[in-house]
């Protein structure tokens, strides 16, 4: 007898605990969704899918070319007016004439890689975004110098 109360109530409580896990889980995927949108604004906007670009550790004079990418989720055209590098090393660039609302931009930036060491710098971009005319982006990452032709370790000078 107490065998077949032990088994009735192991299989309750198994089949109870698979309806949960299983009402769980479709709770989930149902919040995914909402999560991912983008809030519109009311004018220009601009919605950046990163504020920072991490070269990583790269060698010297490698290609210093990337690229911001945004979105102007607004409901009016956005304007870039001017971007602006922290120092002559960073060179960015910006699109010409209006980016239309929903519609992706690039702001370009080139780093000098012929100098060694690390870096953090920064693009300043000036638009007509409402709530963020200015917008300081970063670039960041390690030049690595230059391997010795007869394979010694590099020195300090």
């Amino acid at each position: 007898m107490k065998r077949i109360i032990l088994l009735a109530a192991i299989t309750v409580f198994g089949v109870a605990t698979s309806n949960a896990q299983a009402k769980k889980a479709t709770t989930k995927k149902a919040e995914t969704p909402a999560a991912a949108a983008t809030p519109k604004v009311d004018g220009a906007g601009m919605v950046f899918e990163n504020e920072t670009i991490d070269y990583g550790t790269i060698p010297h004079n490698a290609d210093g070319k990337r690229e911001f990418v945004f979105t102007n989720n607004g409901n009016k055209p956005l304007t870039i007016e001017s971007t602006q590098g922290s120092c002559g090393c960073t060179v960015p660039s910006k699109p010409e004439g209006a980016i239309a609302p929903g519609a992706k931009g690039v702001i370009g930036v080139k780093y000098a890689t012929d100098r060694v060491g690390a870096f953090t710098k920064t693009v300043t971009v000036k638009s007509n975004a409402v709530g963020q005319e200015t917008k300081v982006l970063t670039i960041k990452g390690t030049v690595l110098p230059d391997a010795p032709a007869d394979g010694a370790a590099p020195t300090k000078s």
